[in-house]
């Protein structure tokens, strides 16, 4: 069954505009609820409002607060726990350093075309959460 899209919600925080619209649409049209945040600091707002999700996505490099800056936040401030976190960022070199920080993926987005973005994030969740 499709149970793993029932509605989860996805926050993905990257500054790139043309890739957050782009992004956006390709989760909605599998029927996830998404929020997206260009801004790290923004983002942490939303998250610090007690905004629930059920995955994140984090671009690593952002002005100011980069991804792993805010993923170190957010594990620290323990904010959304029970999430399934994923790294989605051209920084190939990053993977051990996300490791470090116990993400449950790690996808690189210029080998990675935004329809099997969709499936891989419901991939990574499905594992975190086999139910």
């Amino acid at each position: 069954m499709a149970e793993t899209t029932k509605q989860l919600k996805i926050f993905l925080v990257d500054d790139d505009k043309f890739l957050l619209d782009m992004y956006l649409l390709k989760f909605q049209k599998s029927g996830l609820l998404i929020d997206t945040s260009s801004n790290s600091l923004l983002a942490l707002e939303k998250l610090r409002a007690k905004n629930t999700y059920d995955i994140l996505l984090l671009d690593i490099i952002m002005p100011g607060i980069d991804g792993l800056e805010l993923l170190k936040t957010v594990r620290q401030e323990k904010l959304i726990p029970d999430a399934s976190i994923i790294m989605l960022t051209n920084q190939a070199d990053d993977f051990q350093k996300c490791k470090d920080f116990d993400v449950d993926g790690y996808i690189l987005k210029a080998s990675t075309i935004p329809s099997e973005v969709v499936s891989q994030v419901l991939a990574i969740y499905k594992n975190k959460h086999p139910d």
